[in-house]
């Protein structure tokens, strides 16, 4: 098994898509702390956000807690990068004729997806430690920027850190399986990367709209309230709970779908 994972590690390690996601993860961080500095120091009430954004309040922002709040914010962000870049990994062994040579040499499917599943969960660490080291370089200069009083974040550092780096990971691992899942399906990273930017900008939206009793409850608020650690409307453990079982079915699909197909078809 940790041959099967290092042997991936070894031919995920690609220039472009190491640079491209470590790149985008650090240019989400820097742009999310900045608007936020901007629109959140401008209001007492709870702003507005967008599509795959929700912006906490002035006084969330200030709590002891508040220098990871950046992280959480685009967490939906990062998903979809996330999800991308498992899509693009998984799918590009099918394009490239890869996928016949590795399974010629490695019989085991299962042994050898979760070989896969292990090397981009460890890529999903490295990018979420990313995503921690450049908030904090860049989090304080946003509040400074914006003339806010951020003395409390000094308070708790050390476990407010550990938190947010393991509920983001929980989070960017359960977007990245649902990346490997459509790209074993549809052996397509552009079908993969179209359905999840979709969900995120479109069709979450449109059934949050539509359908506000369910608003709390869809995939997206489900991550974004695990990524938060919890929300008003839904706690962590539900989060984390519900997190997991995504995961689970996720793999489960996954693993079928990859022991059961014909890689020839």
């Amino acid at each position: 098994m940790i041959n099967a994972v290092r042997s991936e590690l070894l031919r995920t390690r690609r220039k472009g898509v190491v640079l491209g996601w470590f790149g985008l993860t650090i240019l989400f961080t820097a742009m999310i702390n900045t608007v936020m500095a901007q629109v959140v120091g401008s209001s007492q009430a709870q702003p507005e956000g967008g599509p795959g954004v929700s912006f906490p309040t002035l006084d969330q922002w200030q709590a002891a807690d508040g220098i990871t709040a950046g992280m959480s914010s685009a967490a939906s962000m990062y998903g979809v990068v996330a999800l991308s870049f498992w899509a693009i990994v998984t799918a590009g062994d099918y394009s490239s004729g890869m996928i016949r040579l590795t399974v010629s040499a490695q019989p085991d499917r299962v042994r050898l997806l979760l070989g896969k599943i292990g090397a981009l969960s460890l890529w999903t660490a490295a990018v979420t430690t990313v995503a921690l080291i450049v908030n904090l370089v860049i989090a304080p200069l946003a509040a400074q920027s914006a003339d806010l009083d951020v003395s409390a974040w000094g308070q708790d550092v050390l476990p407010t850190l550990a938190g947010a780096w393991f509920n983001l990971f929980c989070t960017l691992l359960v977007w990245g399986v649902i990346g490997l899942v459509l790209a074993l399906v549809t052996r397509s990273a552009a079908i993969s990367i179209s359905v999840g930017v979709g969900y995120v900008l479109v069709v979450e939206a449109v059934i949050t709209a539509a359908l506000d009793t369910i608003a709390d409850w869809t995939p997206g608020a489900i991550l974004n309230a695990l990524a938060q650690g919890g929300t008003s409307s839904i706690s962590y453990s539900t989060a984390l709970t519900l997190g997991v079982l995504y995961t689970l079915l996720g793999l489960g699909v996954a693993l079928t779908v990859f022991k059961r197909r014909d890689i020839t078809d």
